[in-house]
């Protein structure tokens, strides 16, 4: 099977979890997550709290994990795992997410990445970024050294990187809290965590929810947007472009996918992707990447005109005021007036009638 091939599915409600079952079939999942090995079944979490769009969906982990164990996929080794960052609580989230019924169900068992141990990992590749911001050495989970995973991203746009997808859940998982370190570099840094992978990982493979896509100042303050697709492949590169295209973005105009295109660690170019299930070549959804308050503050300290004060606002003990602004912003702010109003828009729909049965 050829690394550029997209599987592409709509879907509905009543039939998401046997349709997330004939999406994995048809990318062939099972020749790129070899039995033989462990895999982890790494999760999405952009908030602690629940938004639609933002994170793994109960029923993308369920359509997952079900034809993973109704194939022989042993429980003992499907590792779910999730990691924290400045601003996120992986337990909480993973209760709050709806993923733990999920979980519980089908006998397996949930694990927060800060809770396992971290090693420090000489990795051979040329690395772009990543040895420069973590001179003292790139730390992993040492559980990840060896086994397949299993990416569950979703659809949407990212203040930082124009889109997010399979590429960016790696970076929530091969990288500790600290990693908005890399923001600054966000590009170079994806690109890094493909190369990353490539040494650690037997098998990968990512399966995408655009049930419910967000769109705008992502990936937490989005508009979500019902769409119904389901997207699954072996080459995370051309996923994330296919992902692209059918929000409205040209794939290669995005960096981190042209970098990853010309250093032959997937497919970006659109053209050159094979495309199965849906014909998606003029889908467009007409998404626009916009920027949150917190993130915009973000890049000008990194790279505008407050960049003379980043040492001292991100590289010292003070710090501690952009979690806080963060938290501030989005859960106490955001998320009880614009983010409520959109969350009760959401559950009059299907799809929030879906959410509300798990």
């Amino acid at each position: 099977m050829a690394r550029s091939r997209v599987v592409v599915l709509k879907t509905s409600p009543e039939t998401i979890l046997a349709d997330y079952r004939r999406l994995m079939e048809l990318a062939d999942y099972q020749s790129f997550l070899p039995k033989e090995h462990d895999t982890l079944i790494k999760l999405n979490l952009s908030w602690t709290k629940y938004f639609p769009a933002c994170s793994t969906q109960p029923w993308q982990l369920e359509g997952a994990v079900r034809t993973l164990v109704e194939d022989g996929y042993p429980k003992e080794r499907l590792l779910p795992v999730e990691n924290k960052t400045v601003v996120t609580n992986p337990r909480e989230g993973a209760k709050n997410n709806k993923w733990l019924p999920v979980l519980d169900r089908y006998g397996l068992s949930f694990t927060p990445l800060p809770e396992v141990e971290w090693t420090v990992y000489a990795f051979k590749s040329p690395l772009l970024k990543l040895n420069e911001i973590f001179p003292e050495g790139i730390q992993i989970p040492k559980m990840f050294i060896g086994k397949n995973v299993l990416h569950l991203p979703t659809v949407k746009t990212h203040g930082h990187s124009t889109t997010t997808g399979s590429i960016k859940n790696a970076f929530g998982g091969l990288l500790k809290e600290v990693r908005h370190y890399a923001h600054e570099f966000i590009h170079e840094v994806l690109v890094d965590l493909l190369y990353m992978q490539r040494e650690l990982h037997p098998g990968i493979f990512a399966v995408m929810d655009g049930t419910v896509c967000g769109n705008g100042a992502g990936p937490r303050t989005m508009l979500p947007v019902i769409k119904d697709y389901i997207l699954a492949s072996g080459d995370c590169v051309a996923l994330d472009a296919a992902a692209a295209h059918m929000m409205g973005f040209d794939p290669m105009s995005i960096p981190y996918l042209r970098m990853a295109h010309e250093r032959g660690l997937g497919v970006a170019e659109f053209n050159q992707i094979e495309i199965l299930g849906e014909d998606v070549r003029n889908v467009n959804f007409r998404f626009e990447t916009k920027r949150s308050l917190v993130i915009l503050g973000d890049q000008l300290i990194r790279k505008g005109p407050l960049r003379p004060l980043k040492k001292v606002l991100l590289h010292s003990p003070l710090v501690v005021w952009a979690p806080a602004a963060s938290t501030l912003y989005h859960d106490y702010y955001w998320y009880p007036t614009v983010g409520q109003r959109l969350i009760q828009e959401f559950l009059t729909t299907k799809r929030g009638a879906l959410w509300q049965k798990y």
